[in-house]
């Protein structure tokens, strides 16, 4: 029982596929004339005048030549055009329906001819059904009333279904092996499928392709950001994948239409669900076009400092110097400070040493100057500063604040701290420790001052 309803299932999806555009499209047979009516009226038979051609309402017409007849049809004409769509859909049905009453009444054996008969006509009637569908929407398009396309589509949907639910695991099987196998039916779905995926990674390939010359292109823009010309070449990509998988669908005759009108529907719910990410957006954007850092700049923002590696459209990537990876969303790093220490190409290094009140001021600014002009990556312009600066509570403080490259700040300042404590030691200056002084008051003492009334 399962097997059979999963039967149903799938054939009514097929049927409900074989007759559209993807389908249809692929065929240029002539759909049969399957009523008598039909093929009396093409003998001899007369027929009303119409301010359409024949040909339009024709069941022989081929799918090409119908999208053409249509075009220049008004709404009233193809309201016209859809009955007689219909009338012919609804004659191809009947005859379907006669004979699986007549397999119904005398259930078929094994290789019962009426099931191939039947196999036939569900192909026939399928092509009417591709033609009543190019009608019913024409007129929908072109104004047609909203009730009566309504009800004309849910004919259609509903003949599919009661059909299919219907019909017999072997009318079923029959019907889904023998489109499969057709030109027009299984195989043509299996080529677009091919083509769709081959198309679909030649979008991908091309797309990378254009990402490296629009990267290349920008490199020639000095004033670009490393980061702002990634993400230039990004967007690039993405809207280049975009457009094209939109003219893939096209190109298989899949509307996309309803899913843009579901999201410009559902755009203020997603708003409010995403507002954090889109405020990570925004100021990603911002970070993108204010330049406050590139890539490769050492930066503390939002107490977290390191090199930045990589900035998205919502977060920024940050290295510190134990090389921890840090993801920073980028509206904590926008709406914070930003300290940019590798933005000038030189930098200050300040230091601050202390000695012993009892060391001669002179000779501690001789010693430091010393080691400080003999430093090979320290600049001579700007010149350093080397002086007195605090009274401290156990020290004299003093600051020396040389001048060096950006790139050579961690050197200097390692080795000053080195030298200038080597210095003080062979020269005996001494480094005090913090120092404090306690007084002991004795016993007696305390007992000989005047007791208080």
């Amino acid at each position: 029982m399962m097997t059979r309803y999963l039967l149903v299932f799938a054939a009514t999806l097929w049927l409900a596929l074989l007759p559209g555009p993807a389908f249809a499209q692929e065929s240029s047979d002539p759909a049969p004339d399957t009523s008598e009516q039909a093929q009396s009226d093409s003998t001899g038979g007369t027929e009303p005048e119409t301010a359409f051609p024949e040909r339009v309402t024709d069941p022989s017409v081929t799918i090409e030549e119908l999208s053409h007849l249509l075009i220049p049809l008004t709404k009233d004409e193809l309201g016209e055009v859809t009955d007689a769509w219909l009338a012919n859909v609804r004659d191809a049905t009947q005859e379907i329906a006669d004979l699986q009453a007549d397999i119904a009444r005398n259930p078929a054996q094994e290789g019962d001819p009426r099931f191939a008969r039947l196999i036939k006509l569900v192909e026939k009637r399928a092509a009417l059904l591709s033609r009543f569908t190019m009608a019913v929407d024409s007129f929908a398009r072109k104004g047609g009333d909203e009730g009566r396309v309504a009800d004309l589509r849910a004919y259609r949907e509903a003949v599919l279904f009661e059909e299919t639910s219907q019909a017999s695991t072997t009318a079923l099987i029959g019907s889904l092996v023998t489109w499969l196998g057709r030109p027009d039916g299984g195989i043509a779905l299996l080529k677009r499928i091919g083509i769709a995926l081959l198309a679909l990674a030649a979008i991908v390939l091309v797309a990378r392709f254009a990402r490296g010359i629009v990267h290349v292109w920008l490199g020639r823009f000095s004033k670009l950001s490393k980061l702002l010309q990634a993400f230039i070449a990004a967007m690039f990509f993405w809207i280049f994948i975009v457009i094209g998988v939109l003219v893939v669908l096209a190109s298989v005759d899949i509307d996309v239409t309803p899913l843009f009108a579901l999201i410009g529907g559902a755009s203020f719910i997603l708003a409010f669900a995403f507002q954090d990410t889109l405020g990570n957006l925004a100021s990603g954007l911002m970070i993108l076009v204010n330049q406050p850092f590139d890539e490769g700049d050492y930066i503390d923002v939002g107490g977290v400092s390191g090199t930045v590696k990589d900035v998205s459209i919502v977060a920024t990537t940050i290295a510190t110097v134990d090389n921890k990876i840090i993801i920073v969303p980028n509206r904590n790093v926008w709406g914070n400070v930003i300290v940019n220490a590798s933005v000038s190409d030189v930098r200050r290094v300040d230091l601050v040493f202390g000695a012993s009140y009892d060391d001669p001021i002179q000779q501690v600014l001789d010693t430091i100057g010393e080691i400080v002009a003999a430093h090979p990556k320290i600049l001579a312009d700007p010149e350093p500063t080397v002086a007195a600066n605090e009274l401290a509570a156990s020290s004299v403080n003093y600051v020396c604040r040389p001048w060096v490259r950006a790139e050579d700040y961690l050197d200097v300042y390692w080795d000053l701290t080195r030298q200038v404590k080597e210095a003080f030691d062979k020269k005996g200056l001494s480094m005090p420790y913090p120092q404090q002084d306690v007084h002991i008051r004795s016993a007696q003492a305390a007992q000989g001052e005047p007791q208080g009334n």
